[in-house]
C-alpha cells in the first residue's frame, strides 16, 4: 500500500518550510520587540480542561486520545450497544489534542497564578488540531501565532497590539486594512433598537454584512425574531459613512442614549487616537458590523484583511474580561491578537512577496569533491567558513563533476568551490557563481573566499 497522511494534514517541503519559517521568524521577532515572552503548552490537555469551552459543536471537533492499555475495561457492554458516545468517551479517553492556544493559556495562568507577574505578556506559536471536515483553506492541523497580555485593563495594551500588528505586516510588505469595533458598541446597538436580549442574534446577522449584503442581513434579522420596527431603527447605524472621524462622531450621536454604547465609542476613540498619534502604515477602519465571536470578546474587536488579495481575515483579536473564569479565577482581563500563518503564506505567495533569502537551501557554498587530499583541504576551509557563520558543505562522494554541479543547481546553492590538482598545488580555490557562471581563482583561505561569496 502506498504510504499517505491523514486528510486535513500536510507535509511541508524544504522550500515551504523556509517560507513558513520566514513568516514565523518575522512574527516572533516583533512579538519580542514589544515585550512578549515565549510560552509553550503540551500538544495534549486533559479533556476536563478542553470540554465545554468551545460550545457543543466545538466539543465534537476535539480530537480525543484513547487511554493507554485496556481502555475498554471500565465500559459497560450495554453502553457500547446503545452507542452512548458521551458516556463512552469519558471512560475510554481522558486526554485530547489542544483545539486552540487560548484555553491552554487560561489553564496555564490559573495553574501558575502565584508565580506570574501581572500584567503577564506571552506569545505562542504552536500547532492546534480540529476534527473538522477538510476543505480548501481549512485543515485538521494548523499553526496559530498568538500574543496576549492579561492582568491589565489599560487601553494602552490595545494601542500597542495594533502597533504590533502594523509592524508585522510592514515587515512582511503586505498592505492591510485593520478593522475595529467594540463589544460595548454592539451592546449599545442592541439596546438602541429595543432588543438587548437578542444581541447574539443581531450581531451574528450583521457580521455577515460584507458577505451577503444589507438586504439579506435584514431578512435574517426578521427570521431571528426582530420586529420590522427594530430592523428599521438599525439601518442608520449600518449606513454610517464618511471619514473615520465622521463615522465615529455619528456613532457617538446615535448611541448617546445608551450608557454602555457610549462607553464603547469612548474606548474606540481612545484607541484610534492613540494609534493615529503614533503613526500607522496600515489603513485603520471602523466597522460597526464586526463581531468575531461575540460570546468571547467584551471590549475592542480587531480584524485584519489583506488589501490586495481576496481572502478571509489574516489576523484578529480583541479584549476579553473573563479568560480564566472557566477555571475558577474570575475577573482577569486580557487582550490579544492571533496571526493566521497559513493565510499569510497564501497572500505572500499570491503577491510574490517572499524574499530571496526565504529559500530552501541553507548552504552558501558547496565544495566539489575531487579526492581525499582535495576534500581534506575543503573540510578545513569549511570549518573556518562555518566559524564565520557561513553555511558550507562538501559533496560527500568523489563522482563526476556534472553530478556535483547538478546537485548544487537543484539545491539553489549560489557558489561552488573547486579544488582540483592544480588548485591544490597552487594553494588556490576556484569559485563558480552558479547564477552567472563566472569563475574566479582566489587564495585557499577563509577571508579570500568570504570576500567573494558575501554580497558587498
Amino acid at each position: 500500500m502506498k504510504p499517505s497522511i491523514p486528510k486535513g494534514t500536510r507535509d511541508f517541503s524544504p522550500v515551504e518550510m523556509a517560507r513558513r519559517n520566514y513568516i514565523f521568524d518575522t512574527i516572533r521577532t516583533v512579538f519580542r520587540l514589544y515585550g512578549y515572552n515565549p510560552l509553550e503548552t503540551p500538544a495534549m490537555e486533559n479533556l476536563s480542561t478542553l470540554m465545554g469551552k468551545y460550545g457543543e459543536e466545538g466539543d465534537k471537533l476535539l480530537f480525543k486520545i484513547l487511554n493507554s492499555g485496556e481502555y475498554m475495561k471500565n465500559v459497560d457492554p450495554a453502553e457500547v450497544a446503545d452507542l452512548s458516545y458521551p458516556k463512552l468517551t469519558s471512560k475510554i479517553s481522558e486526554k485530547g489534542l489542544r483545539y486552540d492556544l487560548t484555553v491552554p493559556f487560561a489553564r496555564y495562568v490559573v495553574q501558575h497564578r502565584n508565580d506570574l507577574q501581572m500584567p503577564f505578556k506571552r506569545y505562542q506559536i504552536q500547532p492546534v488540531w480540529r476534527a473538522d471536515r477538510p476543505q480548501k483553506g481549512r485543515y485538521r492541523e494548523f499553526y496559530q501565532c498568538d500574543a496576549d497580555v492579561v492582568g491589565s485593563d489599560s487601553l494602552i495594551n490595545e494601542i500597542e497590539l495594533l502597533e504590533m500588528v502594523d509592524e508585522v505586516f510592514r515587515r512582511l510588505d503586505i498592505r492591510v486594512v485593520i478593522k475595529l469595533n467594540n463589544r460595548k458598541v454592539l451592546a449599545g446597538i442592541a439596546e438602541l433598537i429595543g432588543h438587548p436580549d437578542k444581541i447574539i442574534d443581531i450581531t451574528t446577522a450583521i457580521d455577515k454584512l460584507d458577505k451577503i449584503g444589507l438586504e439579506k442581513v435584514n431578512e435574517e434579522l426578521l427570521e431571528r425574531g426582530l420586529s420590522q420596527e427594530a430592523v428599521d431603527r438599525l439601518q442608520p447605524i449600518l449606513a454610517i459613512s464618511g471619514s473615520l472621524e465622521e463615522r465615529l462622531s455619528r456613532l457617538e450621536t446615535l448611541l448617546s442614549g445608551s450608557e454602555i454604547g457610549s462607553l464603547g465609542v469612548k474606548e474606540l476613540v481612545t484607541v484610534i487616537n492613540g494609534v493615529t498619534a503614533l503613526g500607522l502604515t496600515a489603513v485603520l477602519d471602523l466597522d460597526v458590523s464586526l463581531a468575531r465571536g461575540l460570546n468571547y470578546y467584551t471590549g475592542t474587536i480587531i480584524e485584519v484583511k489583506a488589501a490586495d488579495v481576496q481572502i478571509g481575515s489574516i489576523s484578529g483579536g480583541g479584549r476579553y474580561d473573563n479568560l480564566t473564569g472557566v477555571f475558577g479565577m474570575p475577573g482577569l482581563s486580557g487582550v490579544g491578537v492571533s496571526f493566521g500563518a497559513d493565510r499569510i503564506y497564501d497572500v505572500l505567495l499570491a503577491l510574490d512577496l517572499f524574499p530571496a533569502e526565504a529559500k530552501a537551501t541553507a548552504t552558501t557554498v558547496l565544495f566539489a569533491n575531487f579526492g581525499e587530499s582535495e576534500s581534506s583541504l575543503a573540510l578545513k576551509l569549511i570549518k573556518g567558513l562555518r566559524a564565520a557563520g557561513i553555511p558550507a558543505e562538501v559533496y560527500p562522494d568523489c563522482v563526476k563533476m556534472k553530478k556535483q554541479m547538478g546537485y548544487a543547481d537543484a539545491s539553489s546553492i549560489p557558489f561552488v568551490a573547486i579544488i582540483g590538482e592544480t588548485e591544490l598545488a597552487e594553494g588556490k580555490v576556484t569559485l563558480k557563481d552558479m547564477a552567472t557562471g563566472d569563475q574566479l581563482s582566489v587564495n585557499a583561505d577563509v577571508p579570500s573566499i568570504i570576500n567573494v561569496i558575501l554580497p558587498k
